[in-house]
């Protein structure tokens, strides 16, 4: 009975969401009040209907429903609860309904946090996020249900795969999902401006704490996939450069590109065009990374669907969505014009070019992944692209963009003077350079990409001290404590951001420069060493997990004569799926990290072993983990609010058409 109330619930949800994707757009556009209303309780209902098929599909694994399909397919009686719980966005069905309820979420919000947007605005606003949900729902509801019988049932499931049975999945997907949905609203914002007519600096100021949150959470799900691929797979890498992995990677660039471009259009109002594609871009990008998910074109750890019906319809859905944005986008954008003038030394060149960079960067990652598709659907050949192809290409594009944004936040409005940058900026290049060509040798190894790694880095930092510098130290009258009271928490936030990039780079030059790795056979008792530590092995054990038998390796790690740690990696053998997976050993430090993972058994109580030395890996993901906390920290600046006030209070004091509610 369960599954048949959230099979329900979608239905209904699937009717709401066509009123809400209709009604209140005609009524922004015949100015009824009455109809641009619909708005506010649709996308409640909508998101209230959704989490009850939700918590609906929940149940059932939770229950063990085994007359459910999906359940049967992605679960089993002796898996433990929380990865049942997790198996609900474990393959494709699932993860569409909770793509489809973190949309709704998100309209939720919009319908709690858009009180000091226009009417007609916030109709517009939710009408477009109610026709997304609308493709999505009929998705699910013709293709791809959940809730579909298997009559008789399962005695039992075919359990969840091995790879996804960690805790990796309870968080990953659910964050990566919210920064790729969250896109939806900067989106909807977009086409709610350009169906208004009124891309202004208003419409930018209203957008950019969304879309900065979306980035934010897209941050930290690409950081937590990493960290995961990274301690489940075994081989110690933490970015291959997977077509999925390049899906989600392709709109954190977009979006990233976005936030610096509603910047300018708020404070400046230029580059609105630009930003209004931007914001397209960011989802269509989102929309895409769904179909080489689960179309079936692609070959991938996190591929779900080969179903060519599945991949047809969500490649018509995208035809519609993007190809109707862009549309509409070529109808009204060469009305809006392109906004304030500046000189080509000025802090919108800056951003300008930096957003064009990460434009171009995003199109060599979409080519490298979409290139051997086409090749294939052709019939001409099947190629693999791999890292050399985006390490070569990728690494020169950023490379001027990283540059830029050291000189970016220093340089003035409208107009910047070269030699005056230049001036300013003497001692940060000269420390820069200079430590990045001395401190290898220090260090024992010099490259040139190592070096240039390091100049990157220290040149953002350095830059960041100077602008900190200038900005606190201004000869305005007022004392330190006034000044940085003064200063908004957007500043703080793209700092600390900055300086986030530059803590990443300087993890993946250290760990790509210095890691060293050895594959060895090990037998009972004996040592190797790699870098200054010695490991000992003492063996291997068998025990009984919930639904696995696993083999736990002993590793004793010293350094000079001294106890480090004692490590446990596992070879598992799940039973129901007869999969054997790794579970790698890491003893994870500020500026190192050891890693241990067990290959094959071999005679004689021997193992093949994998040893890792990786210095400064874990400041890559504590530089993303900085990056979104300086997002976080610019969404809270006070600025919006008061804003946000002055618009309510200018609307509420505005006289009301006849008829119309007072929100």
């Amino acid at each position: 009975m369960i599954p048949e109330i959230g099979q329900f619930a979608l239905i209904l949800a699937l009717c709401v969401a066509a009123v809400q994707g209709t009604v209140p757009i005609f009524g922004a556009a015949s100015g009824n009040a009455s109809l641009m209303a619909v708005a506010k309780p649709a996308a409640r209902g909508q998101f209230l209907l959704v989490l009850i098929a939700f918590c609906c599909l929940g149940y059932a694994f939770a229950d063990k429903d085994f007359s459910v399909l999906y359940v049967a397919a992605n679960a089993n009686s002796k898996l433990p609860l929380q990865y049942r719980l997790a198996a609900i966005w474990g393959a494709h069905e699932g993860s569409l309904l909770l793509w489809t309820f973190i949309l709704t979420l998100w309209m939720m919000a919009v319908t709690l946090f858009s009180k000091h947007l226009p009417e007609a605005m916030r109709a517009r606003i939710l009408g477009v996020m109610g026709l997304v949900s609308l493709g999505f729902l009929l998705f699910m509801l013709t293709v791809s249900n959940p809730f579909e019988r298997l009559i008789p049932a399962a005695l039992d499931g075919r359990d969840l795969n091995p790879l996804l049975q960690d805790p990796g999945m309870v968080m990953h997907p659910p964050m990566l999902y919210m920064g790729y949905v969250g896109f939806s609203v900067a989106f909807a914002f977009a086409i709610a401006a350009l169906l208004g007519g009124n891309l202004d600096a208003a419409w930018a100021r209203w957008s950019r704490p969304w879309t900065t949150v979306a980035w934010c959470f897209l941050t930290v799900g690409i950081a937590l996939g990493s960290g995961w691929a990274y301690y489940e797979l075994g081989w110690g890498g933490w970015w291959f450069w997977d077509p999925v992995e390049n899906a989600s990677f392709m709109p954190w660039l977009a979006g990233t590109a976005l936030i610096h471009s509603l910047a300018v259009t708020d404070k400046r109002g230029g580059f609105k065009v630009w930003t209004v594609l931007l914001a397209i871009m960011a989802f269509s990008l989102s929309l895409l990374g769904t179909f080489l998910v689960r179309s079936g074109v692609l070959t991938s750890v996190h591929a779900f669907a080969t179903d060519p019906k599945r991949g047809l319809f969500i490649l018509v859905f995208l035809a519609i969505v993007i190809g109707g944005s862009l549309l509409l986008y070529a109808w009204r954008a060469p009305r809006v014009g392109l906004g304030g003038g500046f000189d080509l030394v000025s802090r919108e060149a800056m951003l300008l070019a930096n957003n064009v960079l990460l434009v171009v960067a995003m199109g060599s990652v979409l080519l490298g992944t979409l290139y051997p598709l086409f090749l294939d659907a052709l019939g001409l050949g099947k190629i693999s692209v791999g890292p050399p192809y985006f390490d070569t290409v990728f690494v020169p594009l950023m490379t001027p963009a990283i540059f830029l944004m050291g000189i970016g936040p220093l340089a003035q409005w409208k107009k910047a003077s070269l030699p005056s940058l230049a001036l300013r900026l003497r001692w940060a290049f000269g420390a820069s350079v200079v430590t990045a060509v001395l401190l290898p040798f220090v260090l024992g190894k010099w490259t040139p990409l190592l070096s240039l790694g390091l100049l990157l880095a220290l040149w953002i930092a350095t830059t960041a001290v100077i602008n900190v510098r200038e900005r606190l130290t201004h000869d305005d009258g007022a004392g330190l404590a006034a000044r940085l009271a003064a200063v908004p928490r957007s500043y703080w936030g793209m700092i600390i951001a900055h300086c986030g990039i530059a803590v990443f780079i300087v993890g993946v030059t250290m760990v790509k420069g210095f890691e060293t790795e050895q594959d060895l056979r090990m037998n009972v008792g004996d040592h190797a060493t790699i870098g200054t530590y010695t490991f000992q092995f003492d063996g291997a054990k068998e025990f009984a997990g919930p639904n696995y038998i696993a083999a736990r390796g002993t590793f004793r790690v010293t350094k000079d004569g001294h106890d480090v740690t004692v490590m446990y990696p596992e070879k598992r053998r799940y039973m129901v799926q007869k999969q054997t997976m790794t579970e790698a050993a890491i003893d994870s430090g500020l500026w190192r990290d050891l890693y241990v993972s067990l290959g094959e058994p071999l005679e004689a109580g021997a193992w093949s072993v994998r040893l890792y030395h990786k210095p400064f890996i874990d400041w890559i993901w504590g530089g993303c983990l900085i990056m979104a906390l300086g997002g976080v920290l610019a969404i809270t600046d006070r600025r919006y609010r008061l804003a946000w006030r002055r618009e309510q209070t200018a609307a509420s004091a505005a006289p009301q058409p006849v008829g119309s509610p007072i929100v």
